[in-house]
C-alpha cells in the first residue's frame, strides 16, 4: 500500500505503520476515520477486527445522516501494541473496508501532522498558531512558513521556523505557485492559509496532494471574497463573523469546519469591524487547525461532520 495522503482518500495510511525494533513492547494511539454507506453491521465488524487484531479501543464517535440509506461515519482511537501494528492496514483494508465500500484513513499519533503556513502580511492568525504550537495547545508541528511578503520573516524565525518568501508577480502567478510547490513537496501534511491573500488555482490544490484550510474574516456565505467588512458595514449587519474551511477551486465555498460571530454595533466603523474581527479568525482558525490535526473531521460532499 503506498504512503497516499488527502482527506477523502481511500485507503489513506499516513504515516504507515512501521514496525519498531527491540525487543520492548511499546503502545501508540491510533486513530481510525470512516465514511460510507449506512447499512447494519458496520460498527460490529470494525469492532471485531480491532479485538482481533490485539487493539484496545479508547474512544468511539459514530453519525448516520440518516439509517435508512444515508451516510455513516466513525471515528475510532484506539491503542496497538508494536508486534501488532505489521500489516494492520493491509489486512483492514482487505477484511472490513473492501467489505463495506468504506472510505478510510489511519494516522498513528506518534507522528505529529506536519503544518505549513501561508501568510501575506496580516499576521495575527499566524502569530496565534505559532504561539499556541509552542504551548502545545495544536496537535501538530509548523514545519514552514511561506509568503508573498517578506513582512512575517523576523516572528517566524523567532520560534524556529523556516520561512520562505516567494513573491507573486504580476503576470507570473503560475511560477510562484510553482515555487511553491516545490517548497511544500513532500514537507507537509496540511497547509494552512493564515491571511493568504492569493487565490490558489485549480492546479496548485491537485498538485499540492494534502488538505487545505483557510480562514475567511466573514460568516460564509455571507460576504464572500474581498472586502468583507467593508460590505458588512454598508449592510449595517449586526453579527460579524469568521470561517474556517477546506479550499476547493471555487472561492470561499470550501467544506465549512467552524465558525464563529461577534456582535456589532451601528456605532463601529470599519476599521473596529477589522479590529473586532481579527479576535475570532485566531480562535475559529485555531480550533479548525486543532480539529483537522486530532482527525476530528470527515468530509461529505460539501458539507463537513466534526466530531
Amino acid at each position: 500500500m503506498g504512503r497516499l495522503r488527502g482527506l477523502t482518500v481511500m485507503n489513506e495510511t499516513a504515516p504507515l505503520l512501521a514496525e519498531r525494533a527491540g525487543p520492548e513492547r511499546t503502545s501508540a494511539l491510533m486513530r481510525l476515520l470512516v465514511s460510507c454507506a449506512d447499512r447494519p453491521g458496520i460498527v460490529a465488524a470494525v469492532s471485531r477486527f480491532l479485538f482481533d487484531a490485539g487493539a484496545n479501543i479508547v474512544r468511539s464517535d459514530q453519525y448516520s445522516s440518516d439509517p435508512s440509506g444515508g451516510a455513516f461515519f466513525l471515528r475510532m482511537e484506539f491503542t496497538l501494541e508494536t508486534e501488532d501494528r505489521a500489516g494492520f492496514p493491509e489486512r483492514f483494508g482487505l477484511s472490513v473496508a473492501e467489505r463495506f465500500d468504506m472510505t478510510w484513513r489511519l494516522w498513528d499519533t506518534t507522528q505529529p501532522k506536519r503544518i505549513a503556513v501561508l501568510v501575506s502580511r496580516s499576521d495575527h492568525c499566524l502569530t496565534d498558531l505559532l504561539w499556541r504550537r509552542q504551548r502545545g495547545e495544536i496537535e501538530g508541528d509548523i514545519v514552514l512558513v511561506g509568503s508573498n511578503h517578506a513582512d512575517s520573516r523576523a516572528e517566524a524565525e523567532a520560534y524556529g521556523v523556516p520561512y520562505h518568501h516567494v513573491p507573486v508577480e504580476k503576470d507570473r502567478k503560475p511560477e510562484a505557485e510553482a515555487a511553491l510547490l516545490e517548497i511544500l513537496d513532500g514537507r507537509c501534511d496540511l497547509v494552512v492559509l493564515a491571511r493568504y491573500m492569493q487565490v490558489l488555482s485549480g492546479d496548485f490544490l491537485e498538485r499540492v496532494g494534502v488538505p487545505v484550510i483557510n480562514i475567511h474574516h466573514s460568516f460564509l456565505p455571507a460576504f464572500a471574497g474581498a472586502g468583507p467588512h467593508e460590505r458588512a458595514k454598508e449592510r449595517g449587519v449586526k453579527l460579524i463573523g469568521a470561517t474556517a474551511h477546506y479550499v476547493t477551486e471555487e472561492l470561499d465555498a470550501g467544506p465549512i469546519i467552524e465558525q464563529d460571530v461577534v456582535r456589532v454595533s451601528h456605532r463601529d466603523d470599519v476599521a473596529a469591524l477589522v479590529r473586532q474581527g481579527a479576535d475570532i479568525e485566531r480562535a475559529v482558525l485555531t480550533r479548525a487547525v486543532q480539529w483537522h490535526c486530532q482527525d476530528r473531521v470527515l468530509r461529505h460532499g460539501n458539507t463537513t461532520v466534526v466530531f
